[in-house]
Order: structure tokens, then C-alpha cells, then sequence
């Protein structure tokens, strides 16, 4: 139900209060208004007024302001009081019940690996293995461990297989009229955005409107557009205002502000609780060995090593993803997500509460590490890396491996850009699904990684700047609608599924 806007208001107020309430802004603020009580402007008889203005003039009302924004980027707006809490994570019943069997497969096949390996879940590393990898924490890289029995936990093809099989029970095979004449491979009935509605939202990718990437390589002299733009840029830096920096980055970002753009976007600002936080896990990943590292450095192996651009940042991304898996910051997402923290038990206390821990949330799978590393070329601080990944992952990465009807939610974007080709490029779209190519098939590992591996880097980060000025995933699916025509000609030559990839 929805709530009357009031009421839905105070809600939100009350909520973004309480999470604040326990944050290190909350005590800087109380700490700065302490402060400023020995200056001499500021009066007793109006001590209210002229707190509320030092705020102000010393920048902390806009920390502030940044912080309430990026709350409301990342939490869904309230449900009704009486809702339960699972339709914060999900509203759907089908939708949380096909999620659960999903999370019950990984963790059963991360189970019988470590039956079948005996090796535990999670361990104490001995000393001296603490100290060595202590040494090597700047070059593991270099490590060779024999990964040849650890196999990766699932596949793309097999998190599109159940997602193919995802039915509405109260649906008999599709009856409702609309959604009957969709023949692609995604049959639930979701509601998703078409052409008029989708420029609407997007209009700042408009024709008439300069975009970085393309018009600074157009015929117009590109200093025009490029200048104006990078000093627009300097100037939303210098305000340090999150919302203005996810409105600019609409039009891409200049690659010597990105960095900073983002980091303003998403809020983080690395202070010394932050690495300090880092450190803490740090450490945890020196004391302990997890099954989960194994994974982790296997995908490494085969991903970014094989890389042409991403060998180089080997070593950053050990650290990030190992660091990832112990961070129970993370579990806090899964209040808004369709997800639920795996949990283990510890040996012989199955199903007794107070021995369950969560084992990492983060069920490993390669497409993370094509998501770290494009962020490694704009963060060399390693914890400022960290932070900046982790906020891209429980804002946006998490929902492409869960199963949810979110807009921005792997199963949407799929029926997205099946829609899109459908009623757009419709004899390609029988085509390529007459010869057995369905065009889902070729483009879900695209969507899945958010093109991560597909494109240049410098290509990539100007799409996801896209990402963040949205906030959402859309344009993903609108991307690769788009690629199919922009290839279309060709495709209509193609016979088989090799062909068309």
C-alpha cells in the first residue's frame, strides 16, 4: 500500500535520523557545533540561529546534505508500516522463493567442494602462514597455488537457466493479453520501460546534447564542448555537492576529475576510521583462511591475468576481493536486497543459532573481479579503492546476481532488452531465435559483468558514469539493444549461435 505522502516523508526522515545517528558525521557535527560555542559570533540569545549558520559558512551542512542524498540513493522508499520487512527486500513471493533456491544450490555446491577437498569453510591460519602473507600482501600476484581441483561455483549460462525458468503462479502460462506475444526467453511478467518512457528518463542522453566520448571527437572543434564542460566539472567539484556531481556525470566525466567525481557521488571521502576499517580487515584476512580465498584467487588466475589491461592490478585486486569477503558492512545491503547472507554453522553445532556465522555474502564468481578492476585505474590508495567498490556493489553490482523484479534487477534488464529488440528490430529478433541464437544468450554475460571485459576501459567507465548519474542499471540492457542494431545488417546474414557471437 502506499503511504499518504506525509506520513511517507516522516518515515523517511525518521529512518535517515536513526542511520545517521550512529555514523562518525553524526559525532564530527556534534563535535563542530562544540567548537564553534567559543567564538565570538556567536550569541547566546540567538545561539540556535548562529550555530545553524557557522554549519553553513564551514561546509558542514553540505557533508550533511550529501550524506541524506546518498541515503536516499541507496534505501527504497518506505513500505507501508504494516508491511512485513520481507517486502523491503522483495515485494514478489515467486521472486523471494526462486532467490532462496538459488542460494541454497551455491551454497550446497561450496559445501560438497569443501566434502569433496576436505577442506573447511573458514580456518585460523597458522603463524607462520600469517607472517608470510603478511610479507607478500604487496606481490601475491607472484603466488602460484595449485587451483586446478577448485572449480568456479557457477557459470553465466547457469544463473540464465534459472532465470529462464522463473514463472508468475498466478499467471497460467502467460494468459494476460499483453504479455502473451513476448517470445523471448524471460516469462515473467514484469513491468518494463518503453522507447517514450525511456527518453524521458534519460533525456540528458539526448541528441541534441553534448556527450563526452563523442563530441569531443566530432566535426565541431572539440575544445568547444570539452572545455566548458571540464570547467563545469572543476566547478561542482569545488561545491562539493553529490547531487550536482550525479547530475553532471549524466554527460560523462572528464577522465582527470573522475576519480573525485565519483567518489563525491557515492560519498566517500576516506577518512582515518575508514582505512583504519580497511586495516581491521586486513588483518582478518592474514589470521584467516577462507574457502572462499581459493575461489578468489583462481578467477584472478583466469581473468585478469589473462587480461591485457588488468594484469597489472593483480595484487590490488586480491586485496579488495579477499578484504570483500570478510566485511560484514556489506550483510547490511541485504536489508534492501532479494538476498539473504548465506550462514554456516560452526562444526557439529548444525542448526543452533548462536554458533551460525555468515559465511561471505560475497559467493564469488569472476564477474566481481571484472568489476574491481576497471575502478583500479582511477584509485591507487588501496583503501579508498576498497571503499569506492564496495559502495558501487551495494548500490548497484549486487543486483545483476540476485533474483528480484527491481527495475535495475537482472531479471528486469533482461526482460528490458528482450522488449526493446522485440518491438524495435522484430525480424531480427525471429531470426536470430529461429536459428537457435537467442539474442539473451549472447548478451546476458554482457549485462551480468556491466560490460566489464566486453569494452575498452575507457569506454566501460564512461558507461558506468552513466550508471552513477542515473542511478540504475537500465542502460545496460539499452546498451545492448543497442549493439544488436548497430550490428543488425549482419545478424540478418548469420545461421547459428556461433555465428551471431
Amino acid at each position: 500500500a502506499m503511504l499518504d505522502p506525509d506520513s511517507g516523508l516522516s518515515l523517511t526522515i525518521a529512518r535517515i535520523v536513526q542511520r545517521l545517528k550512529g555514523s562518525s558525521l553524526h559525532s564530527q557535527l556534534e563535535r563542530q557545533a562544540r567548537v564553534s560555542l567559543h567564538k565570538p559570533e556567536i550569541k547566546l540569545e540567538s545561539l540556535k540561529e548562529d550555530i545553524k549558520d557557522f554549519l553553513k559558512t564551514s561546509g558542514w551542512e553540505k557533508k550533511l546534505q550529501n550524506a541524506v542524498y546518498s541515503e536516499l540513493n541507496v534505501f527504497p522508499s518506505p513500505c507501508h508500516p504494516a508491511a512485513p520487512a520481507e517486502h523491503m527486500k522483495e515485494p514478489l513471493a515467486y521472486m523471494r522463493k526462486a532467490q532462496g533456491s538459488w542460494e541454497k544450490r551455491i551454497l550446497k555446491s561450496l559445501n560438497s567442494m569443501c566434502t569433496e577437498l576436505s577442506i573447511p569453510l573458514a580456518q585460523k591460519r597458522p603463524v607462520n602462514e600469517q607472517k608470510e602473507l603478511l610479507n607478500k600482501w604487496n606481490e601475491m600476484g607472484t603466488d602460484e597455488p595449485d587451483l586446478s581441483l577448485f572449480r568456479p561455483v557457477y557459470a553465466p549460462k547457469d544463473f540464465l537457466e534459472v532465470l529462464m525458468n522463473l514463472r508468475n503462479p498466478n499467471y497460467e502460462n502467460g494468459e494476460q493479453p499483453s504479455f502473451r506475444n513476448h517470445v523471448g526467453l524471460i516469462q515473467v511478467p514484469l513491468k518494463v520501460k518503453d522507447i517514450p518512457e525511456l527518453k524521458e528518463d534519460f533525456s540528458e542522453l539526448g541528441l541534441n546534447i553534448g556527450q563526452l566520448g563523442i563530441d569531443d571527437s566530432a566535426q565541431v572543434p572539440p575544445e568547444f564542448f570539452e572545455n566548458e564542460h571540464v570547467r563545469v566539472g572543476q566547478k561542482v567539484l569545488a561545491e562539493q555537492d553529490s547531487a550536482a556531481a550525479q547530475q553532471y556525470v549524466r554527460q560523462g566525466s572528464p577522465t582527470a576529475l573522475r576519480a573525485d567525481l565519483w567518489a563525491l557521488i557515492l560519498n566517500i571521502s576516506n577518512q582515518p576510521e575508514d582505512i583504519l576499517y580497511y586495516e581491521q580487515l586486513k588483518s582478518n584476512v592474514i589470521q584467516h583462511d577462507l574457502l572462499v580465498d581459493s575461489l578468489i584467487y583462481k578467477d584472478v588466475k583466469l581473468t585478469a591475468s589473462n587480461d591485457d589491461y588488468y594484469f597489472v592490478f593483480e595484487d590490488y585486486l586480491y586485496q579488495v576481493l579477499l578484504c570483500f569477503s570478510r566485511d560484514t558492512s556489506v550483510l547490511e545491503h541485504f536489508t534492501y536486497s532479494s538476498a539473504t547472507p548465506p550462514k554456516s554453522y560452526i562444526q557439529g553445532k548444525l542448526g543452533m543459532e548462536e554458533y551460525a556465522v555468515f559465511y561471505p555474502p560475497n559467493v564469488n564468481y569472476n564477474s566481481f573481479i571484472l568489476s574491481v578492476a576497471p575502478l583500479c585505474f582511477l584509485y591507487h590508495e588501496p583503501s579508498k579503492l576498497y571503499q569506492i567498490f564496495r559502495e558501487m556493489y551495494v548500490r548497484f553490482f549486487f543486483r545483476l546476481h540476485s533474483i528480484s523484479s527491481h527495475p535495475s534487477g537482472i531479471v528486469s534488464l533482461c526482460l528490458l532488452f528482450e522488449t526493446l529488440l522485440q518491438t524495435h528490430l522484430p525480424q531480427l529478433f525471429y531470426h536470430l531465435r529461429e536459428i537457435g541464437a537467442q539474442p539473451l544468450r549472447i548478451s546476458f554475460k554482457w549485462m551480468v559483468r556491466a560490460f566489464s571485459g566486453y569494452l575498452a576501459t575507457d569506454q566501460l567507465l564512461l558507461l558506468w558514469d552513466r550508471i552513477l548519474g542515473y542511478n540504475s542499471l537500465e542502460i545496460l540492457a539499452v546498451l545492448a539493444a543497442a549493439v544488436f542494431a548497430f550490428r543488425a545488417v549482419n545478424l540478418m546474414e548469420v545461421t547459428s549461435l556461433a555465428a551471431a557471437e
